[in-house]
Formats: C-alpha cells, structure tokens, sequence
C-alpha cells in the first residue's frame, strides 16, 4: 500500500505582506515549521493557502518555491480544481508536474452537478492528469455531497487513490471505508474528524491546525493509526475549543491569526475575506491559553 499520503499533511497557508503581496520569507519559514514538526506531505493550493484568491502566475510562483525549499522533501499535493470541466483539464496539460507527486481536486461548485456528472468530470481529470488523484468532498464549500457510491466507483479508475472527506458525516465515511478498493485512501478534511476517521480505517488528515501545531497533531494521528484511540481522544480535546474559531470569520483567518500570536507570519487575508477581528483574536488568546496550547509555541 502507498503510505506517503498516511499521517497529518498540511493544507499549507499563504502568507501574504501588508500590502497582500506573497510573503515568502513568512512561507519559507511555514514550510521549515511544518518540516519539523513531523508533517508527511504538503498540500499546495487548497482552499487554506486562499487559492480562490491566487492568481496563476502566484500559484507556478508558490510550486516553484515549495520545491526548491523543501527541506525534508516532502510529497506535495497540488490544488487543481474548478467548475468547468475542460478548463481543469487544460489547466493540467498545462502544467509542468515536475515534482508533484499528486493533485487534490475539489467537487465542482455552484453548479451543482448530479453525480454522474461528478464521476464524469472527475474521470477526465483522472485521464488527463500524469499524476496521482485525490478526490476532495467538501460540501458546505460546493453545495453539493460526493456520495458515497459516487467515491467508491471513482475509486475503481487507476489514476484516482483517495479521497479527503469533508462532508463531516461519519456514516457517509463508513460506508466508504467498507466500500472502497484496499489500497484507496480514506483521508479526514476535518481535523477533530480525524481520529474517528482513522477508527474505520482512514489513513490521517490532511490538516488546518498543523499549520500552527504541527509536531502535536502529528503526535495525536499517529497515536491514532497505531491504535492508541485513548491517547489520541484525550490530546485531541486538547483542540476542540480553538477548532471552532478557526473558521468562526472564513479560513484561513482564524489559523492565520493563531500564526500571528505565534510571531510565524502577519495574519493578512485577501479580500473578500478580512483579517480576524480584535473580538476573535482575543478569544482565541484566551482558549489557547486555558487549553494550554501556547505553551507549545516556543
């Protein structure tokens, strides 16, 4: 079985200066932080490093730097999705897929498909793509669920090894888990999920708070996938307040804040999204420091 995508990969954030440029000083040093704590693989260009608001030129940017400053050489996954089919797959014939070891690719949204135009759309990426496919199930994002019985006939296609689950509905998880082809990966989109994902068989997260706590979550999914549920409950409580405040005003705010209170990067957002309020910062101060969660920033 493929083990490079089990464990805790990071949906990587963007860091961006004053004046919403890319900082990549503030990447680089992410990119160490992660590397160190622990983490398996990157994930580039999800909807955590804001790439609804990256341009094209930013995204070959963002690539070229990840894989020259790489210190662990980590397997990077690459964001590559949208809503219209053709322009998915052209994107990919476009792209130089030197150094990726696989690409993740949302659901379409606002269109709202049906699923046989899900299992077709995602069949063309699949076809298209020279490397590996991870299907991404985030409903409340998309407007709509990839069932279950959608993800596992995907799963039949040789160029498609997983999916990052995101419904949040853990019935829909089992019901892949008892499904799916053996060596197909059953990957949380949801960090408090993890765990519980990893108890019917999934493989690991592909997560936020790492961003920030990467060598303690890490800790947390490994305790998990060695079967120590016990253990990794009780240091996952450890989380279940900040979660929340995480998305409470759009990701990656609430994670990008967390990061500023660290001193690892300025919390700015692009537009629409606005950098977290004097309100939520504060309340965030207070959980990490009730939860004892700040002390892990040294």
């Amino acid at each position: 079985m493929n083990t490079r995508f089990h464990g805790v990969g990071v949906a990587i954030v963007t860091p961006f200066n004053a004046d919403h440029s890319i900082d990549f000083d503030g990447y680089g040093r992410v990119i160490q932080h992660i590397s160190d704590g622990g983490v398996r693989y990157i994930v580039l260009q999800g909807t955590t490093g804001e790439s609804p608001t990256v341009t094209k030129a930013e995204k070959k940017q963002l690539l070229n730097y990840t894989k020259e400053n790489n210190p662990k050489n980590l397997p990077i996954v690459y964001g590559v999705g949208g809503n219209v089919t053709p322009e998915v797959v052209n994107y990919i014939k476009e792209t130089d897929f030197d150094g990726i070891d696989a690409i993740l690719s949302v659901c379409p949204y606002y269109n709202k498909p049906g699923q046989r135009g899900v299992i077709e759309h995602f069949t063309r990426i699949a076809d298209a793509s020279p490397v590996p496919v991870i299907l991404y199930n985030i409903p409340p994002r998309t407007g709509i669920n990839m069932t279950a019985e959608t993800v596992c006939t995907l799963a039949e296609h040789p160029n498609i090894i997983g999916v990052k689950e995101a419904s949040c509905i853990i019935e829909q998880c089992m019901e892949i888990a008892r499904d799916k082809p053996e060596d197909f990966l059953l990957i949380s989109g949801d960090d408090v999920q993890g765990v519980p994902i990893i108890s019917i068989g999934g493989v690991g997260v592909m997560s936020v708070i790492a961003n920030a706590f990467p060598s303690r979550f890490c800790g947390i999914i490994d305790a998990a996938l060695e079967g120590d549920f016990k253990l990794a409950s009780r240091e996952l409580s450890h989380f279940l307040r900040i979660d929340p405040l995480l998305y409470e005003e759009g990701n990656p705010v609430g994670i990008k804040n967390i990061m500023e209170i660290m001193g690892l990067i300025e919390g700015h957002v692009r537009l629409p999204l606005m950098k977290a309020s004097e309100s939520l910062s504060e309340r965030q101060r207070i959980v990490l420091q009730q939860d004892q969660l700040l002390e892990l920033v040294a």
